[in-house]
């Protein structure tokens, strides 16, 4: 079992930055996939982004140049650079995590991960 732990959202103006981090902890032995994903109200779940643990990174188009997602793997952390937030950013974000023996693994597929981590409200006001 892995137990992922997000922080650092919160009430942000527009054009302001947020750092997200969700921390694993358990079974950090595998290896993992990591992604992030946010809901809005009254909306689905959408993918943001994603890195593997070679440190290959997929973003989503609507937060290219402004989002940035790494990690620690020493650290079993991942990060969510969020800059130029804007209003359509308000959502509650979560990560997620898919181990690397999982071969059906893909970076937008919210069913390809194993695990998840409680979301953390990102609120960006104009």
């Amino acid at each position: 079992q892995v137990q992922l732990v997000v922080s650092g959202g919160g009430l942000v103006q527009a054009g302001a930055s947020l750092t997200l981090s969700c921390a694993a902890s358990g079974r950090t032995s595998f290896n993992y996939n990591m992604g992030w994903f946010r809901q809005a109200p009254g909306k689905e779940r959408e993918f943001v982004a994603a890195i593997t643990w070679t440190s290959r990174t997929y973003v989503a188009d609507f937060v290219k140049g402004r989002f940035t997602v790494s990690s620690d793997n020493a650290r079993s952390t991942m990060y969510l650079q969020m800059n130029n937030l804007e209003p359509e950013d308000t959502a509650v974000y979560s990560c997620a995590a898919s181990p690397t023996f999982a071969f059906n693994w893909s970076p937008q597929d919210a069913d390809t991960y194993t695990y998840w981590g409680q979301g953390t409200q990102v609120t960006v006001s104009s």
